[in-house]
């Protein structure tokens, strides 16, 4: 079983194209669907968000998972053929991993990726598309990237499309401190933009819906305006920075030609934009994405204790693994001691009952492990030994 992933490189296709392969959740239950239904598709679990678009398969044979996705979204393929990066086996596997680790992000061991990768792995489940091996490797990437947050604190390091968004603010209109600015959004993305503009010495409001549940966080130091009252708060303000994951444009050309004194640069970090790109065509006003950052993936030195928790929870995925491709032929091995036991000389000689079970042991030992002498040692004999004894509590042990 071949497990197969294509993911889409947002260095390799501009912002146009990858909104096109960004989906709902609701949208991400159908391309499960579609894509299961294929020829050769055993599971299939489908990652999308704002900066992310995966699609994980297990098949017998070699296939192009970028390929089924664009058909699944009945767009063409070929624009989007330079920009999938494919990766199968171990590389797929260790890729997954990375991301749920927070490696792979544009905010560099952000939180909110774990869910993301749960919400996938669920999804897939809702949609009736993943199997045992997908379900096995994403709950296991999800366990390495617990394990990571709870012991290793990556966020601190500086690295992010906010503050790359912030570096580029400052190059286009100079000192920050007094500016008036306005966050949309408050997620992971739009908390840290606020809190890089607020030590920058921003004046910072950040939007908030009214119909929000639950405990809403807003970083220390930073206002707080209604999201529908958001286009009136902009009046005279500097800067606006917008980072949700709503479907529709935060920001359109014509709500801001309402506006008498609109802000003069405008920075989007949303996929698919939150800021309709006529908003930057008006006079006096400069639109940015999160093509025009640059590379703010720059090289990261991974600590060494995030290597060795990935490591450890790779193995073990493996050893499942391993141990469920054996479970494949251990009916047909079974069957052929048997067959081998039953036309043995011996159980012709009117042995006891005692004496056949014994016989029967002893042949069924020296076949397997005649059969198996290039990978045993007396280590592993000696570990096997043991795990066998550990569950022969209060029975008879033929020795």
């Amino acid at each position: 079983m071949n497990i197969i992933m294509s993911g889409l490189e947002h260095s390799l296709a501009p912002i146009a194209l990858r909104e096109q392969l960004s989906f709902t959740k609701a949208q991400t239950v159908q391309m499960d669907r579609f894509i299961w239904a294929q020829p050769g598709i055993s599971g299939c679990v489908l990652i999308s968000t704002c900066n992310r678009t995966e699609l994980y398969v297990t098949c017998e044979e070699e296939i192009e998972p970028g390929r089924l996705l664009c058909q699944a979204a009945n767009t063409e393929y070929e624009p989007y053929q330079a920009a999938f990066v494919t990766r199968s086996g171990e590389m797929a596997v260790e890729h997954l991993f990375h991301v749920a680790a927070g490696l792979r992000s544009r905010i560099w061991g952000e939180d909110q990726i774990i869910s993301q990768v749960k919400d996938a792995v669920a999804l897939a489940r809702e949609a009736e598309t993943t199997d045992s091996v997908l379900e096995t490797l994403f709950r296991s990437a999800v366990s390495s990237g617990k394990e990571i947050r709870t012991k290793v604190h990556l966020t601190a390091l500086p690295t992010s499309a906010a503050s790359k968004a912030v570096e580029l603010l400052q190059q286009k209109i100079g000192e920050l401190k007094g500016k008036k600015a306005i966050v949309i959004g408050n997620g992971e993305m739009g908390r840290l933009s606020a809190t890089l503009l607020r030590d920058a010495g921003c004046d910072v409001r950040v939007t908030l819906r009214t119909y929000r549940h639950g405990e809403t966080i807003v970083p220390p130091g930073c206002g707080v305006i209604p999201y529908d009252d958001r286009f009136r708060h902009m009046e005279g303000t500097d800067l606006v920075i917008s980072a949700t994951t709503s479907p529709h444009y935060t920001v359109t050309a014509e709500q801001l030609s309402e506006v008498e004194q609109p802000p003069r640069v405008l920075v989007d970090l949303a996929i698919p934009r939150d800021i309709q790109p006529d908003a930057g065509k008006m006079v006096g006003i400069s639109l940015y994405n999160v093509d025009d950052l640059g590379d703010f993936e720059e090289s990261r030195t991974v600590p060494l204790a995030v290597t060795e928790i990935i490591q450890s929870h790779l193995e073990q995925f493996y050893r499942w693994l391993n141990y469920k491709d054996c479970l494949s032929s251990m009916d047909s091995v079974k069957n052929a001691i048997i067959d081998r036991v039953l036309t043995s000389k011996e159980l012709r000689n009117g042995l006891s009952e005692t004496e056949i079970v014994e016989l029967s042991v002893s042949k069924a030992v020296e076949l397997l492990l005649g059969g198996l002498t290039e990978r045993i040692s007396p280590e592993s004999l000696n570990r096997c030994e043991k795990k066998i004894r550990s569950h022969t509590t209060g029975r008879h042990v033929i020795s």
